[in-house]
């Protein structure tokens, strides 16, 4: 795996990245050599954040973790990665039938614990409405929702504007 290591309001040390690098080699047994990964680390106040993001062709696997310990924050990333992979295990080997960007037989078999399929059980039509991103942000706030589709009248495109984890706002412009 091809790792890219990115720094925000933290010097990327050399030690950090080997050790990085190391934890990160644990996944290695699941990917081929040409899967790219970005980790990036940040650092808010005393929380230690690592976001991990593997690009797969046609699909991304994406773990967040945070501690007070950056490297705690890392082992609890590799952790959750390989639960997601494991997880997906029949979902992802249907797409990758050929077995060159994941190697499956390093996937364990899921335990006699069956999950319920997961299906969509309630579906939504609603008339888009031109509005700027204030305004949407402000409906988003009103409807109590983590999330909002609308029309920008700026642009005419299908937009998203979503709430962040550190309390600032995401947009999604389609």
């Amino acid at each position: 795996m091809l790792l890219n290591f990115v720094g925000k309001n933290i010097e990327l040390t050399e030690s950090l990245k080997n050790v990085a690098e190391k934890k990160f080699s644990k996944l290695d047994k699941y990917f081929s050599k040409e899967v790219e990964a970005r980790v990036v680390f940040s650092t808010i106040r005393e929380e230690q954040t690592v976001e991990v993001t593997i690009f797969l062709p046609k699909t991304i696997i994406r773990a967040e973790e945070t501690t007070d310990d950056m490297y705690s924050s890392m082992d609890n990333a590799v952790d959750a990665l390989a639960r997601q992979i494991r997880k997906h295990k029949t979902k992802l080997k249907r797409r990758y039938q050929n077995n060159e960007t994941i190697r499956f037989d390093e996937i364990a078999e899921k335990e006699k614990i069956e999950e319920p399929e997961k299906k969509i059980v309630k579906r939504k039509n609603f008339e888009l409405n031109p509005m700027n991103e204030e305004e949407a942000i402000l409906q988003m706030e009103l409807l109590n929702h983590n999330f909002f589709v609308f029309l920008d009248a700026n642009t005419d495109a299908i937009s998203v504007v979503y709430k962040r984890k550190d309390g600032n706002y995401g947009k999604i412009e389609v």
